[in-house]
């Protein structure tokens, strides 16, 4: 009996120690994939910085500083309409010869075009007749009045005969003008017109070549524009439109000549907007000292009337960064932030303006470039 429950028994424990065998390596495996324990980090700001000394970095008081809002915009030299003069023909005919040419700077009554013209034959032909009637008719009344003054004829024949005189006259005095008007002198018609110009300016625009044709009153030979003061046209966003005003100023620069600056006032806001890119046309005059060409590329920078207050700083604490400016100020367990603002225009005495980022009373590192690299070993 004792052998068959050992014989029962033996099994029973082989599959357990089995069981058991086979439990262990699996426990461990699980416990191999188990995520490593959390690892608490503390906070920290990665715009502030300490530094070993930092009683050696000078610090420097940010000032108020009032100047005018601004706003700097892309133009174009434009000629100004209302001194472009185009140069017209009276008559028509074929161009002889071309005396300027597109570009040339020319004076007021300069020989510009000599056309062939019948037109004056026809205003000589008509002139003379009105010459010739007109001495008729003086003759008539001499003789009229000399009849009247003996009873041979009545006062009606009289005053017949002088208005014909002074009908006579009038044809006389019309034709005379328009024989000049063609360009024609009276003493000496000639079927040459000599086209002049008729104010002083440079050529901008020429549609004539020689042995071409010219349409009386039709397009325009040349056209004459006066450069002593042009237009610059600029697209202003309309985003930015609050912040133009008729009769502001504005700076111009030139591409050209980067260290000319010239001055001018906004004369108009164009009402309609470029549906392509919601812009509008602002026109600034401007007096031009021979710099400007037309077709020139500016930049014009508009001051507004009214002042705002920015703030100063010195030029060496403005830290640039990848097209962003940088100042440090410190913080009150010795060390130092940095922080983004909006620079300006440079200011005398090694200032410069921000727009924005720091308030005037701050204190900022006055050379933020000597603690960058401080901060960077």
């Amino acid at each position: 009996m004792t052998k068959l429950v050992e014989i029962c028994i033996f099994p029973i424990v082989i599959s357990g120690m089995l069981g058991l065998d086979a439990c262990g390596p699996r426990a461990q495996e699980k416990s191999a994939e188990a995520p490593p324990p959390a690892k608490v980090v503390k906070d920290s700001e990665v715009t502030v910085f300490a530094v070993d000394h930092p009683e050696q970095f000078p610090l420097a008081v940010a000032m108020p500083y009032t100047a005018s809002r601004e706003l700097a915009v892309t133009g174009v030299v434009n000629p100004d309409i209302a001194r472009t003069v185009p140069v017209i023909s009276l008559a028509t005919g074929r161009v002889l010869a071309v005396h300027a040419r597109l570009g040339d700077t020319v004076t007021k009554g300069q020989l510009l075009l000599s056309v062939r013209s019948d037109d004056i034959s026809g205003a000589s032909a008509n002139y003379r007749k009105a010459v010739a009637d007109g001495t008729l008719a003086r003759a008539q009344v001499e003789r009229a009045r000399d009849l009247y003054t003996h009873g041979a004829i009545a006062l009606a024949d009289l005053q017949i005969a002088e208005d014909t005189e002074n009908k006579a006259r009038v044809d006389v005095e019309a034709a005379a003008e328009h024989l000049q008007l063609l360009g024609s002198p009276l003493d000496h018609p000639t079927g040459i017109v000599d086209i002049v110009a008729p104010v002083a300016g440079v050529i901008t625009d020429q549609q004539v070549t020689n042995a071409a044709g010219v349409q009386g009153l039709g397009s325009s030979p040349f056209t004459i524009s006066d450069l002593s003061y042009v237009w610059i046209v600029c697209d202003v966003y309309e985003n930015d439109l609050p912040n133009v005003q008729i009769g502001d100023t504005a700076e111009i620069r030139l591409n050209a000549f980067p260290d000319q600056v010239l001055r001018g006032n906004v004369s108009n806001i164009g009402a309609v907007l470029d549906p392509s890119i919601r812009t509008a046309k602002v026109r600034i005059e401007v007096h031009n000292p021979g710099l400007l060409r037309l077709g020139m590329f500016v930049k014009a920078t508009f001051r507004r009337q009214t002042k705002e207050e920015h703030t100063s700083v010195p030029a060496s604490a403005i830290l640039h960064i990848h097209d962003r400016d940088y100042v440090y100020i410190p913080t009150q367990d010795h060390k130092f932030r940095r922080i983004e603002v909006v620079s300006g225009d440079n200011l005398p005495n090694d200032l410069q303006e921000v727009k924005s980022g720091i308030a005037p009373g701050q204190q900022v590192v006055s050379n933020a470039l000597v603690l960058e690299h401080t901060v960077d070993q």
